[in-house]
């Protein structure tokens, strides 16, 4: 985690209305703002939740200027809880993907960012991953579009273990 991480929400679109700058992981942001159309992100990485302690649909944020909930491909103005994230740039990103539970079957490494998975590895399914370096979303279509899945180091048995289908991959960094 970053020193001086910082996100500010903004209940209108266009950084107006009420505002809530955070700096720490928070599990219910709701006292401080009842509606999230545009953020900013001074500094880190972030995710947001569309529920209290960290659940539902992920939004996965880095620094830039966000002026309404569409360009962090949100589906509503609705965010609940948040938390920060940061990873030393030039360290080494690999992940493998297998077509069975428990890392059976047909298996595929990644380092890099994919646009399209199902162009890549021949399996139809993904139903386990391990993350052994970096963090990564990854994101229910092809470039980078749907629901989007964080995932942190570590081993992931089943899909639901993420929550769902993958068409692309994308390395996280704070740029």
């Amino acid at each position: 985690r970053g020193k001086f991480d910082s996100i500010t929400f903004y209940e209108d679109k266009n950084f107006q209305g009420r505002s809530y700058e955070c700096d720490t992981d928070c599990p219910d942001v709701h006292p401080h703002f009842s509606r999230c159309n545009s953020i900013k992100v001074d500094s880190g990485c972030w995710v947001l939740y569309e529920r209290p302690n960290y659940g539902g649909y992920q939004y996965v944020l880095t620094r830039g200027e966000y002026p309404e909930y569409q360009r962090w491909m949100g589906y509503s103005d609705t965010i609940r809880s948040c938390r920060t994230f940061s990873y030393a740039s030039g360290s080494p990103y690999r992940m493998r993907i297998y077509e069975r539970p428990d890392f059976q079957g047909q298996m595929m490494e990644f380092g890099e960012d994919c646009d399209s998975v199902q162009d890549r590895f021949r399996s139809r399914d993904i139903y386990s991953a391990n993350v052994m370096d970096g963090y990564w979303t990854l994101y229910e279509h092809p470039n980078y579009r749907g629901r989007q899945y964080f995932m942190r180091p570590g081993q992931y048995r089943r899909y639901s273990d993420w929550g769902g289908r993958i068409g692309s991959i994308r390395r996280l960094m704070d740029l």
